[in-house]
């Protein structure tokens, strides 16, 4: 007897969550492992935000929330979005959830019908495309080179659209690759997007704070504005306040979009606590130096690990735009064997040698659909990724060459 629904055959496990299991499963028997496999800021999260949700708390604040969340907090999402994004918003507009990975379930529940297709542009965030096969949708996935900047250019999405597409996801800046996009590239993807009505767009900007090089952050919305009826933008709380763990999201769309989303949500988890919500609207509302700084640290990260890279030999990197991950080409040690003689047939093989030999954890860029690459968190320590890419260095290092083999 099965207990399991025939629709999760299709679908994977997380690969960064299981990359993750791998380097506490390796570091559970005594190995010090270094695990940049999940993607999370390593800072606290302001006291001023934790404050505030414990005075919700003790002020009683611990019932249910409307399920499209607090009026306040959303009227404060309204404020960014305007504030930040040159984007006008009404309470109708906006929905907070658990996290913006609910964002993307509820609005793909929402609106997909057996079939409906996606694109989602590789190398794109690990639970896309299982989300989509979850809910009966048919994941196309484009390959974006880092040629062009691991960007989706206007030829490659117009070559991917049919009439059976539903969506298109844009992440930026992009996991695992710290793509961005500037005004004018967007507008060129608004430009082939005009000639197909049906197709909604979905961009995922979490990561809109971490950006580097003096950047400007552009919002889909604001470089696509007559794409207002068909864009739902994600954001949320997680990555620009560290607050992974306190689980807020937020989107902006059209009204009939969003009251769809809320009423999937009213029948799920009926809307997120209050006190976190209290908390969300303390990140939004008070002092935002912290994420100045959290984004100068992560820039000093970024260029620690992209010198570091360009001393290993075999590896590449193009420095990282934004986000908070290194995704390194590993295709010059493809082929390669490693001291005990095992082939590495792909860049799974080498997330599992680097794990095995050098006791770092990273993620294969087969589970982001672009090989062969391997994706390491830089959402740590000077000291701690130093150490990586020196136990990586020595770990290449350590392979036989390629041209060696019989």
């Amino acid at each position: 007897m099965s207990y399991v629904a025939s629709r999760l055959a299709v679908v994977k496990p997380s690969a960064s969550m299981a990359a993750s299991q791998a380097a506490k499963a390796l570091a559970a028997t005594g190995v010090d492992v270094i695990d940049l496999g999940l993607g999370e800021p390593d800072f606290p999260t302001p006291a001023h935000v934790i404050e505030a949700a414990h005075r919700a708390a003790l002020a009683g604040d611990t019932l249910y929330t409307p399920a499209a969340g607090t009026v306040a907090l959303r009227r404060a999402v309204a404020d960014k979005f305007r504030r930040e994004n040159g984007l006008d918003y009404t309470d109708a507009d906006i929905v907070v959830t658990n996290g913006a990975k609910q964002i993307i379930f509820n609005a793909l529940l929402a609106t997909l019908d057996q079939g409906d297709q996606a694109i989602l542009p590789a190398p794109y965030f690990v639970s896309y495309p299982e989300m989509v096969k979850l809910l009966g949708g048919v994941p196309v996935m484009p390959q974006c080179a880092a040629a062009d900047g691991f960007r989706l250019t206007p030829a490659v999405l117009e070559a991917a659209i049919t009439p059976r597409t539903k969506w298109l996801f844009l992440n930026m800046p992009g996991n695992p690759s710290g793509a961005v996009y500037s005004r004018e590239q967007l507008q060129a993807l608004g430009e082939v997007l005009a000639r197909h009505p049906q197709v909604l767009v979905l961009s995922d900007e979490i990561y809109e704070h971490i950006i580097f090089d003096g950047r400007e952050f552009v919002s889909f919305g604001q470089a696509c504005p007559e794409l207002r009826d068909r864009t739902l933008i994600v954001n949320g709380v997680a990555k620009a306040y560290a607050m992974t763990g306190w689980r807020v999201g937020y989107a902006a769309g059209p009204a009939p979009l969003i009251k769809a989303m809320t009423t999937v949500q009213s029948q799920s988890v009926t809307s997120v606590a209050a006190p976190m919500q209290a908390a969300a609207l303390a990140a939004l509302t008070g002092p935002q130096e912290g994420v100045a700084a959290f984004r100068e640290a992560f820039q000093r990260r970024r260029d620690l690990v992209v010198r570091g890279v360009e001393g290993i030999e075999g590896l590449t990197l193009p420095p990282p735009e934004g986000a908070f991950y290194a995704y390194i080409g590993c295709a010059a040690l493809i082929g390669r064997r490693t001291p005990d003689g095992k082939l590495l047939a792909d860049d799974a093989a080498v997330s599992d040698y680097l794990l095995a030999q050098a006791h770092v954890s990273s993620v294969p860029g087969s589970a982001y659909g672009l090989s062969p690459f391997f994706r390491i968190s830089t959402a740590t320590s000077d000291e701690i990724l130093t150490e990586a890419i020196a136990r990586i260095g020595r770990a290449v290092a350590a392979l036989e060459p390629a041209e060696e083999l019989a």
